[in-house]
This record gives C-alpha cells, structure tokens and sequence, in this order.
C-alpha cells in the first residue's frame, strides 16, 4: 500500500531526512516517533503531496506522489499538526464545504456529513459555530474533514498534540475504530504508550533516519537484553536471597526500598523464569508476586535514541 523509496530531504546544507526506506501493507496502523525535529512532519508532508523531496520518491497502492500527486490525494486523508478552520462556519457547513471541494454531490454531502460527525461524537455539535468547540471538538472536527472522501491512507500529523486526557481518550477510541474499518493509518505522536496501544508497527526517526522499524513486542524484545525480575514477599527475606544467589542465570539482588521484596536482573529465558519459580515455591520461599519489568515504549525510545541503529 505504502513504499518509500531513498526518501531524501534537504534544506540548503541541513539534510532533514536521510536516504527513508519504509513499506506498510494494507490495513497497517504505523506509528512514527522522534524527537521535535526528528523529521516526522517532513515525512508525512512528503507522503501528503505538499512537499517535494530532493530525492526518492513515495508510492501509495503504486502511484508516486512526485509524478502524480493530484491521483494520490484522492487516496489520502491528511491532518497535519497545526490546522485553520473557518470561524464563521458550523460544524456541519464546514464539512459540507470540504465535501463540495473534493466534488461530492449534495445529495450524498446531505446523507455522509452526519454519519461522519456520529463517528467523531460530534452529532451534538452539529450545528454549532467552530470557533467555539474546544480544541478537543476540533481536532475531532479535522479528523472528520480527512474523512470526507473516504480515502484509503489516513496521515495524521500529532492528532493527540495538546488535547486534555479525555480527549486523548475519545481520539484514541476513534482512531481504533478506523483501524477495524481496514484504513491504513501513519501516526505521528510524542504521547508514546498511545501509540504502543493503537499501532501494528513503529518507526523511530532521528536526524531524519529510520533507525528501528518493527511491531512494539519485537523491538522491546531486541532491547530487552537481561530481564528485570520484581519479587514481593510475605516475609524472610534473607531466605529468599540465599535461595535465588543460588541461580546462575541472576545478578545483582537488591531489596525493594518500599515494601519486603527483591528485585534481580535475570539472563534466563522465559521457560527458566517459570522453573525458577517452581523452585522457589517448592523451598517455600513466601512469594506474593512474581513480575517481570517491561520494557515500554517510552524505555524504547529513549535507549534506541542513545545511539546506534535497531533495523
């Protein structure tokens, strides 16, 4: 569906992407991290047809955004991170307008706008004025203009950028239900668990590459490296420290600064953590619980980031 080929962007001497290769399949949700800067908005102003390349070129279900742009943006439903609206339009006319712009006819315009403010959760806002939704009720206002001509590829730029918990909520619910639709959508987004929520893939960009590229659980895996064990007791915590500085495959035992418990570093494969826990039940050691520490998305980006590509 989407293949970006040695997308490459330059400003003067400063390269804002560097030599991008990247292909999602039909149906994809793909979510793009990075650092302000990072290149994300170039991308998807690339991917958008608004912004040209230096080199490289972009194919969306095989037509190039470079040599046909006005046959990709029939394709694509775009909402960038920083949007104007119309003031003095309602929410209804707004979408009406947008409607009539990509040519669809009244009649449908009459029958599509209100099934499209439904999905938003806006019905009730209807008839209200733009300018005076909250930005929550914009940003959802936008999603719906991109959706307006039933396109294949959504590209949405920070769609969550400064909206409050709830309507991050409401965005993400959303979001989820375009995924069930089969549209295939690229996300930008700083609010990192979100994305591990809602995306099949993700890409981390720095310095305008693409250096880790892969479903959440394969690259926390890759990360991984030595697994964190948090054990919680009920009592005799030096039993339990003699019984686990026993176990070749744990290092570095510490006791948990609140509550009694041990946390440990461990080499072993998850068929080792279940037999150690065995063990550890059949010495009676007084475990309450037993948990690994995962790696989330936020880890991730931070350890990827330090240096060194994750492909």
């Amino acid at each position: 569906m989407i293949e970006i080929k040695g997308l490459t962007k330059n400003y003067g001497k400063f390269c804002a992407l560097d030599d991008l290769n990247l292909t999602l399949t039909e149906g994809t949700v793909f979510g793009f991290v990075g650092a302000n800067g990072a290149g994300k908005s170039t991308t998807f102003l690339i991917l958008a047809t608004l912004l040209q390349p230096t080199s490289g070129d972009v194919f969306i279900n095989g037509i190039s955004v470079r040599e046909n742009p006005s046959e990709v943006r029939k394709m694509i439903g775009y909402m960038p991170d920083f949007f104007g609206v119309y003031d003095q339009l309602k929410a209804e006319e707004y979408l009406d307008f947008y409607g009539a712009s990509y040519g669809i006819p009244a009649a449908e315009r009459k029958v599509l706008i209100p099934q499209l403010l439904e999905l938003v959760n806006l019905s009730h806002k209807r008839y209200d004025y733009v300018d005076l939704l909250s930005r929550g009720m914009k940003q959802r206002l936008c999603l719906a203009r991109s959706l307006i001509h039933d396109p294949k590829v959504l590209i949405l730029d920070e769609p969550a950028s400064g909206l409050d918990p709830r309507a991050r909520v409401e965005m993400r619910d959303i979001l989820k239900t375009l995924k069930k639709m089969g549209k295939t959508i690229l996300i930008s987004s700083h609010i990192l668990p979100e994305l591990a929520e809602m995306c099949d893939e993700i890409g981390v960009i720095d310095n305008g590459r693409l250096i880790a590229h892969g479903s959440v659980a394969d690259i926390q895996d890759k990360l991984r490296g030595e697994r964190v064990i948090t054990v919680r007791l009920a009592d005799s915590v030096d039993q339990a420290i003699a019984f686990f500085e026993e176990d070749p495959f744990i290092s570095t035992i510490q006791q948990l600064e609140v509550g009694v418990g041990l946390t440990f570093a461990y080499k072993g494969t998850e068929d080792d953590q279940v037999g150690l826990l065995k063990r550890a039940i059949l010495h009676d050691v007084p475990i309450l619980s037993f948990m690994e520490h995962v790696t989330n998305l936020e880890d991730v980006f931070m350890e990827i980031t330090k240096g060194g590509d994750l492909l």
